[in-house]
């Protein structure tokens, strides 16, 4: 019975974050939601949002955060909601923003296969590991059958523990010969730790060498500027006393 009530408590709380979830995109349309986080805590419920653009949210803050706040309280039964909002550092490794960009594009008119490709290497060159894009529907003309174009690049795994690295995202386009259903999987580089440790370990060495000898560098700069500063204090002070500065031997130019 305490498994069963536990298994049915992490259920809910799954709906609820999708309902939040539709919720705030049906309200904030023109900003782009990546995820969402909900953390309870005693005094309050901090609800994170990761969006592409926070500046557009803070703008409209007096209404706008002041009904979802409302709204949240009286629909979603949360008690002393607080929104933070965080700013996506890379939009290309976020499925939902990239399932809308491609939703976006193909329904503008554009070619279903030459944005899959276009999206594929954005995604791949942002760092991730692998990425499969599917794009299923009536991708011709009004009257064509139904087909589907997947697109993938690196490494995405479908089953066992690595696949909890791959993030999955579906969401549809509207066009005129009908629905175009778009899925997007993207795997994120924090699976290199788990399928070959010893590159994960060797790139980490790599970034810590490379901090050291900046800091190495930075050091020896500012030693250098002290000691600069030191001759150009020692020559002033000479200068004021009528002293001159020994000539080296080495300097001097034979005639």
């Amino acid at each position: 019975m305490v498994m069963e009530s536990v298994r049915r408590k992490f259920i809910e709380d799954e709906v609820k974050k999708a309902l939040i979830m539709d919720f705030l995109e049906k309200e904030l349309e023109h900003i782009w939601i990546a995820d969402l986080h909900i953390q309870k805590s005693p005094i309050e419920t901090r609800i994170t949002i990761e969006m592409l653009d926070p500046r557009r949210l803070v703008s409209r803050r007096s209404r706008k955060i002041q009904h979802i706040l409302s709204v949240l309280k009286k629909d979603f039964g949360i008690e002393n909601p607080r929104i933070n909002v965080v700013e996506v550092k890379n939009p290309y490794l976020e499925p939902r923003i990239v399932a809308k960009k491609a939703a976006l594009s193909i329904e503008r008119g554009g070619s279903v296969k030459g944005i899959l490709y276009r999206l594929m290497k954005h995604i791949m060159s942002a760092g991730a590991m692998g990425v499969e894009l599917i794009a299923a529907g009536k991708l011709g003309s009004k009257g064509s059958k139904a087909r589907s174009i997947k697109v993938v690049s690196g490494f995405v795994p479908k089953a066992g523990d690595p696949s909890r690295f791959v993030k999955e995202y579906h969401y549809a386009a509207v066009t005129k010969p009908g629905i175009i259903g778009i899925t997007v999987r993207i795997a994120t580089k924090d699976l290199l730790r788990l399928v070959k440790p010893e590159l994960f370990e060797k790139e980490a060495e790599e970034i810590e060498n490379a901090d050291e000898e900046e800091g190495t560098s930075g050091a020896s700069g500012a030693a250098a500027l002290k000691k600069a500063k030191a001759t150009g204090a020692r020559r002033k002070e000479q200068t004021e006393k009528g002293v001159k500065e020994p000539v080296k031997k080495d300097s001097v130019k034979k005639a």
